[in-house]
């Protein structure tokens, strides 16, 4: 293993994780945490950063049930938190369909999909929390899409041979945004939580080994302050544009969870990257984010290539037999709906030996002329009209009249802060809620599970275990003169003081690009040792070079987004290195993490159960990180080599 580029320490250890019969845990850890009484609530202050379905969900809750909370997001209304682009829908074992769902089947998809390579213990209580969410968003009024008889609908995604995924047109995440926002504001209005719109977490404040507070700074006015409280949650999403070309929002950053692990939080598996296998291809180089077309779109359309390379003929012209399904072939029993990093890698393969279609030979066909024949084109407009018309806005082609384009492009992260089943980090009081958590989809997300997480982390698990952490508190009073938020807010100070006043040549985009274009050759959809050690070399470089070089135009007391974007690529640079750091160390193929040197004879991932079963979780270091190995057990599903076929 690569120990050149990092050190060992002790096994990480997850000391709230429960035992005995699964279906039994999350309630046994509910019984056995410590509670706060409704009146000492009143007393306690918690602080929530962000504002997506995990933070909105959580805040509110809280809120709720009582608490003092401080609510952070950056952007200019909580309801522009990313989560509201997610359009497929959420899945839940509801089973309305009778086609043989139920919470263990839930848990066993989600531990199979994730490559064998997450905690049981979570992923069980993923499922049994996920029914409890749309009852919940039901009484908030989500439009949910019903049946004819007035029952919720259900449809298919990748990774699952039952339907129950529910969704609201192709606006599932909107819907489901606009429920939290509507319960956030609530709490609002009554006075238990503060919302700080246009606040950027810069710093973690840590006193006496506690999480204690944030330094937050003004997006307008500039002005750095200070927010102290008893505990901090971070719900700030995931990394993906880390790649620069993902289909994150431009604002998606990791800094919050960055910040917190150069304090000691320790980072989990940052080399867990989804490849979303549904996404409109890249146009060109002035592009400065993708476009998802949703998972959803893979139940009715089917995907195809043209057998003969090279083949430019319009689609309608190439003949059924002239035609590689290829999906179908590999998959027959999963076909179209195998999980997202085994149709991205399949799309990979196609083009890679010329079969692509459309601009350097870098997609596929997403066809829905059979679907529109077997349903009529009013059925597929009133399932999936809104992404057609996003299709054809973005591509001036009608997907209606010529199948769709698409290639695969970033899209979620697995990884990020280690939390324990308790979604507490290794810092006391930090606890860690959604995507910006590493806990529950092992090294690959199923689609329709992101939205799932956020919900269930929010509404249901986090106010049932802070609760045994602040039943100890309050904690000692604090205010702006200790010598720990003195440091803090001197840190960020500092931070900026160097990008302001740095006499540099270059852009904070151009780095960011040449970032993106490393991490996406090196540490994308395919990885070698060669090309990750690669990798590295260019990536410290980079880094070298961005601080001798990079310039930041304007002034700290102002809105200044260059200075916004600064911050945010130095901990990029960092955070890359980490992950091709995790990549290289980790020398199996698992999940959305693929590894040439890996692979079966059929070319599927080939995991080594043997030396990598268990949680990469890194400590920083200033020379080198630290990995401290959470071994993973699995007492009700087995490994086995993953099969789709």
């Amino acid at each position: 293993m690569s120990t050149d580029f990092y050190r060992e320490g002790a096994p990480a250890l997850d000391t709230k994780a429960p035992t005995g019969p699964i279906a039994e845990r999350w309630e046994q850890r509910r019984f056995s945490g410590r509670l706060v009484n409704p009146a000492n609530r009143r007393k306690l202050r918690v602080i929530v950063v962000g504002t997506g379905l995990a933070g909105a969900s959580a805040a509110a809750t809280l809120g709720e049930l009582g608490y003092r909370v401080a609510n952070y997001c950056f952007q200019d209304s909580s309801r522009r938190a990313h989560s509201i682009a997610a359009q497929g829908g959420i899945n839940a074992a509801k089973n309305y369909r009778n086609d043989g769902d139920s919470v263990h089947r839930l848990f066993y998809d989600t531990v199979k999909g994730g490559d064998f390579r997450s905690r049981e213990s979570n992923v069980h209580r993923l499922a049994e929390v996920s029914t409890e969410i749309i009852d919940q968003c039901v009484a908030q009024g989500v439009p949910f899409a019903r049946e004819y008889g007035g029952l919720l609908d259900n449809r298919s995604f990748g990774g699952a041979q039952v339907s129950r995924t529910f969704y609201a047109r192709g606006q599932t995440g909107q819907q489901l945004l606009l429920g939290a926002y509507q319960a956030l504001q609530r709490q609002v209005a009554a006075g238990t939580v503060d919302l700080h719109t246009r606040h950027e977490m810069l710093e973690l404040i840590i006193v006496e080994g506690k999480a204690r507070g944030i330094v937050v700074r003004d997006l307008v006015t500039g002005e750095i302050s200070t927010e102290l409280a008893d505990a901090v949650v971070l719900a700030t999403g995931g990394y993906g544009n880390v790649y620069f070309l993902s289909t994150n929002a431009m604002g998606c950053n990791v800094t919050a969870g960055w910040r917190a692990h150069r304090k000691g939080a320790y980072f989990a598996n940052p080399c867990y990257t989804q490849i979303h296998p549904t996404c409109i291809p890249q146009s060109g180089e002035h592009q400065s984010k993708l476009t998802l077309m949703s998972e959803s779109l893979r139940n009715d359309g089917r995907v195809w290539v043209p057998k003969k390379k090279g083949d430019d003929r319009h689609p309608a012209d190439i003949p059924e037999d002239e035609r590689d399904y290829y999906l179908e072939r590999r998959y027959p029993a999963f076909g179209n709906l195998v999980p997202r990093d085994i149709a991205s890698r399949a799309a990979k393969v196609v083009c890679d030996e010329g079969h692509g279609v459309g601009p350097g030979g870098l997609g596929v066909y997403l066809d829905f002329a059979g679907a529109i024949e077997r349903l009529g084109k009013k059925a597929v407009e009133a399932k999936y009209g809104n992404l057609f018309d996003m299709y054809e806005r973005i591509t001036g082609e009608n997907p209606y009249e010529r199948p769709m384009r698409i290639y695969p492009a970033v899209h979620y992260t697995m990884g990020g802060l280690w939390v324990d089943y308790d979604l507490s980090s290794n810092i006391p009081g930090l606890f860690v809620a959604g995507e910006a958590n590493f806990s529950d989809h092992g090294a690959n997300r199923l689609g329709a599970s992101a939205l799932m997480q956020g919900l269930s982390d929010g509404y249901f698990v986090l106010p049932n275990t802070i609760s045994d952490y602040l039943a100890d508190g309050p904690f000692d009073a604090l205010d702006e003169t200790h010598e720990d938020v003195v440091a803090a807010r001197k840190d960020v100070d500092d931070r900026i003081s160097f990008f302001l006043n740095n006499d540099g040549d270059r852009t904070v985009d151009s780095f960011h690009r040449e970032l993106g274009k490393i991490m996406w050759e090196y540490c994308g959809m395919e990885r070698t040792d060669e090309g990750l050690r690669k990798a590295i070399g260019l990536i410290r470089g980079l880094k070298d070079e961005f601080y001798r070089r990079v310039k930041v135009t304007g002034k700290a007391e102002a809105l200044n987004q260059e200075l916004e974007k600064a911050g945010r690529v130095a901990d990029f640079l960092e955070l890359g290195e980490l992950m091709c750091i995790d990549a290289l160390h980790r020398t199996e193929s698992c999940g959305g993490h693929f590894r040439a040197e890996s692979q079966t004879e059929d070319g599927e991932a080939k995991r080594d159960d043997d030396n990598f079963s268990y949680v990469a979780a890194w400590e920083y270091g200033e020379d080198a990180p630290v990995l401290h190995k959470e071994a993973l057990e699995f007492e009700y599903v087995k490994p086995t080599q993953r099969s789709y076929k």
